[in-house]
Formats: C-alpha cells, structure tokens, sequence
C-alpha cells in the first residue's frame, strides 16, 4: 500500500531563501498531520551544514516519521561540459544527503530548456550526466528518480523533458535498476500533455509520485507558456491547489498506479493556504488510496 510523505510547498521561501522557518520547525508542524514521511529539499538553507543532516533524520523519526525522498533540482543539459561537470559532482553531493537522512530516492530532472539546445542534444546530455550519477547511487543504495517537471523555483527556464514525448525519450534512454519515474500530474497538463495517457506510458517505471492539483488563476496555457521562459521561478497566473479541487483524476491515476503493483511513497505538494489545506489533501488522499489498495486493509 502507498505511503504518504509531505513537501512544504508553502514554506520553500522560508526554508530556503530567508531563513524565517527552521526545518525543525517544519518536522514539528508536519508531525500534525496522518503521514508517515517528509520529503525534504536539497536547498534547506541548514542543509549546507552536513553536521544538521543526522539530527534531522533523528527528529523526523522521533516525531514518528521516515524522510524517503530528497528533492534536487540538476541543471545537465547545459552546453559546457565543466558546468554539467559540477552539476554531477552536486548531484553526487544529493546523493549522499538521501543516504544520510535515511532515504532510498533522490530526485534528477533533465536540465533548463535553453533556446539554443535541439532535441537530440539535450536527451544525450541529460542521459549521459544522469547515468554518470547511478553507479555512485547504487552504492549507497539510492535509486533516483526522474520527474516529469515543470520548472524549478529558481529556474529561469522551464524543464527541457517537459513535454511527454521528450520525457518519455529521455526515461526510454536509461535503462537501470536505479533509475525509475517520481510521477507528477499537474505537470503534465502545464506541458499541455493528458496526464493518464503520460502515466500510462510509463506505469512500469513509476516508483515515487507528486500528488498535487493545479490550476491558473487568470488567462490560458497559451498565456503561461508566453510568460513562463526568460523570468527565474513559477510564473505568476500559476497556483498550487487542494488535491481533489484541480484538474486532474485520481481514480484514474490511483486505479494505474495499483494495477503496476506500485506501493511505494506519494509526497504531497500542497498546502500553500495553510496547513488545514495540507490536511485535507492528506485525507482526500488516504480515501482515495484506500478505495484503490483495498485488499492492503485500507
């Protein structure tokens, strides 16, 4: 049966830019909610201190909870062999991190969509930098997962493996036991790709997944897709919304995922109104996965 892990989503600015949360903070407010892990992020600014990493392990688990999942946001489609260098050497650096806090995956993307790169380019560029990163994974038994991403928040260019074809290319190109899928609906629609036919394409090597629900608050994709390259972070018409408020359908998504046997950890994306919009999302979630996992007990 799938487990439940939270992001925190609402505080990615407290967390990793001013400081004005503390992530011991944010174990303690997570602890409130019915999940069994958290799903940290490689830029906690405390993070850069390798000495926090163990402590942060020792609390999670004190509150009762595990930290499966480390998110991390590559950057290998870069055309300079010495900057993608240095992104494998961080990525390996993540690595480590995941292994430390007790996790057994660790996010990869492909890279930036730079303007200049062609298809073929930038799926050889991330394929090669991602396999470059799997022995040293392996060792340390970490598998890692490529998301089909939209943008990290500090970004000035959208995800290069955004649309399902070049994603789907990019997941066909690495074939590892390390290596598997971290599935995100919402994402799929912002690439104006239908995100059950996506999962479908992939079901066999989904091993994680992002439950989250998106919506635009004004204007059409077409308006997003204008505004969103060139400016560093999430465009502005784009929300995070309560799962099950959005667009997409989990029953389809669930009913997938339990056919391909998957029964590993969903980590939400939520709550960027409150922790009261995370503990729905939580409930709605748990409903949901025990309508798909009956004969786990529920």
């Amino acid at each position: 049966m799938p487990k439940l892990a939270a992001f925190p989503k609402a505080y990615m600015h407290a967390l990793c830019k001013d400081g004005s949360m503390t992530v011991t903070e944010w174990i303690e407010l997570a602890g409130t909610l019915d999940i069994e892990g958290l799903e940290f992020y490689a830029g906690f600014l405390e993070l850069a201190d390798r000495a926090t990493w163990d402590r942060f392990r020792r609390q999670t688990e004190d509150a009762g909870m595990v930290i499966p999942m480390l998110c991390c946001s590559p950057d290998f489609t870069h055309p300079d062999a010495r900057f993608r260098d240095a992104e494998i050497a961080k990525q390996k650096g993540w690595i480590e991190m995941t292994e430390a806090l007790g996790g057994s995956f660790c996010r990869v993307l492909s890279g930036q969509r730079r303007p200049e790169l062609s298809l073929d380019e930038g799926v050889q560029l991330a394929a090669d930098s991602i396999q470059a990163c799997l022995p040293f994974a392996q060792q340390r038994g970490v598998t890692l997962i490529l998301e089909n991403h939209y943008k990290d928040d500090f970004w000035e260019y959208p995800e290069f493996a955004q649309a399902m074809d070049v994603f789907c290319k990019l997941v066909a190109a690495i074939d590892d036991p390390n290596f598997g899928v971290n599935y995100d609906p919402s994402n799929a629609f912002l690439a104006g790709d239908d995100p059950i036919e996506l999962l479908k394409r992939v079901s066999d090597r989904v091993v994680t997944m992002h439950a989250s629900d998106r919506y635009l608050l004004a204007g059409t994709l077409e308006d997003l897709r204008a505004e969103e390259s060139g400016s560093v972070g999430y465009a502005k018409r784009l929300r995070h919304g309560e799962i099950g408020k959005g667009l997409n359908d989990y029953d389809a998504i669930f009913q997938e995922l339990a056919s391909k046997g998957f029964d590993s950890w969903i980590s939400i994306e939520d709550g960027v109104d409150g922790i009261e919009q995370l503990r729905r999302s939580v409930e709605f979630l748990k409903q949901k996965i025990a309508l798909h996992w009956p004969m786990h007990g529920g």
